[in-house]
């Protein structure tokens, strides 16, 4: 029997990798002799770089950048043999490193972004693949940008401060000094976001709030975000502020648009083409995924509704198991899940399941497979 493990992570609790190996330990405690093939997965968001490090024989790298505050910080990210470099913006502009009481929408700066990239180039790496989500940030990508050499000046050709606020008062954009390296580079994308930078479905409105922004500075960063679209219009000779992905991260999908040529594709499937899962779920019995928890937005192209549509073209059931089950996780019935499973056991906290949840995953592994190996019987 060959099994083919592929979850996300289990957000505050584990990550991918090990989400993996506990579904894996309950797996052989029901069938010892199974053949068990492990692919962590992710969808651009927080664990992304786990997840490709888990799956892959890639190089783990780490240096030391800003964090969305201009604070140092460590960030990890991975070069994989075929000088593929994989970003996870989050590693250095992630809302889960900025304490609430400090989230700053018009401060935060995705400058951290930059310098990463600018390390994978220095590392030698020709294709970049850089995910998108969980961003502390709404600057429009400009601290990236600034990162790699692009200088953004006001009226007096002095540059600007960091944040998306600061981008009201761009007056001049000077590309001299920017990074060359990247005509050569091929960037993907990896989000599932698809708004574009402004208005009422863009960064500032849908996601300015989360990352601390007020009903007015909600306003101000869209009008800001607007202006520094109508600079940049000017600049290159094409506008990309509607583009699908535009408003991801804060609108550094909008950047990737405009001054990276970048590819966007959903997260899931970019992952799990890094990650070899269309190749190893061919032949499987079938394939457990999950995530910390599912419901109507799995829908939306999140890490669990991609494994179970990859196993699908291949024939292969799929089964999920959750931290929890929320309203609409019925839907995935429609998309190649077969099944869905809570983790918890009986009633319990949050902290309690958090605290115990790589024996939760091993418990619930063990019924799956002997729920399966029962039902083979007859």
């Amino acid at each position: 029997m060959k099994i083919v493990i592929a979850p996300d992570s289990f957000k505050e609790s584990l990550s991918a990798p090990e989400v993996a190996a506990a579904l894996a330990r309950g797996i052989k405690r029901a069938a010892p002799d199974a053949h068990i093939i492990c692919v962590p997965m992710a969808d651009g968001g927080e664990g992304t770089v786990q997840a490709v490090l888990g799956a892959t024989q890639s190089q783990p790298r780490s240096n030391w950048v800003q964090n969305a505050l201009g604070q140092p910080i460590q960030a990890q990210w991975a070069l994989l043999p075929e000088q593929t470099a994989v970003i996870e913006m989050a590693c250095a502009a992630g809302l889960e490193h900025i304490a609430p009481s400090q989230r700053d929408a018009l401060r935060a700066t995705t400058f951290g972004v930059g310098e990463l990239i600018k390390h994978a180039l220095d590392a030698g790496a020709r294709h970049i693949v850089l995910g998108l989500g969980g961003s502390a940030t709404n600057d429009g990508g400009a601290g990236m940008l600034s990162a790699l050499g692009l200088r953004l000046l006001d009226a007096q050709r002095t540059p600007l401060a960091a944040g998306g606020a600061a981008l009201a008062k761009l007056k001049f954009i000077d590309a001299s000094n920017f990074d060359v390296r990247l005509e050569h580079t091929k960037i993907t994308i990896a989000s599932d976001v698809n708004n574009p930078l402004c208005g009422p479905l863009g960064a500032s409105a849908i996601f300015g709030p989360q990352k601390g922004a007020t009903p007015e500075q909600v306003h101000m960063l869209d009008a800001a975000l607007s202006h520094f679209a109508d600079i940049c219009a000017q600049q290159l000779g094409h506008d990309r502020r509607d583009a699908a992905g535009s408003g991801a991260a804060g609108g550094v999908g909008f950047a990737a648009h405009a001054w990276m040529h970048s590819t966007f594709r959903p997260g899931a499937a970019v992952i799990a083409e890094i990650g070899g899962l269309e190749q190893a779920v061919q032949g499987a019995s079938f394939v457990i995924t999950g995530e910390g928890r599912m419901d109507a937005q799995t829908l939306l192209g999140k890490t669990p509704m991609g494994v179970a549509q990859i196993a699908q073209r291949a024939g292969v059931p799929t089964i999920a198991i959750a931290g929890s089950l929320g309203p609409g996780y019925q839907g995935l019935y429609r998309v190649g899940i077969e099944a869905a499973f809570s983790l918890v056991s009986g009633p319990m906290s949050l902290t309690q399941a958090c605290e115990n949840v790589s024996s939760l995953l091993e418990d619930r592994a063990e019924d799956v497979v002997r729920l399966w190996l029962a039902a083979a019987k007859h």
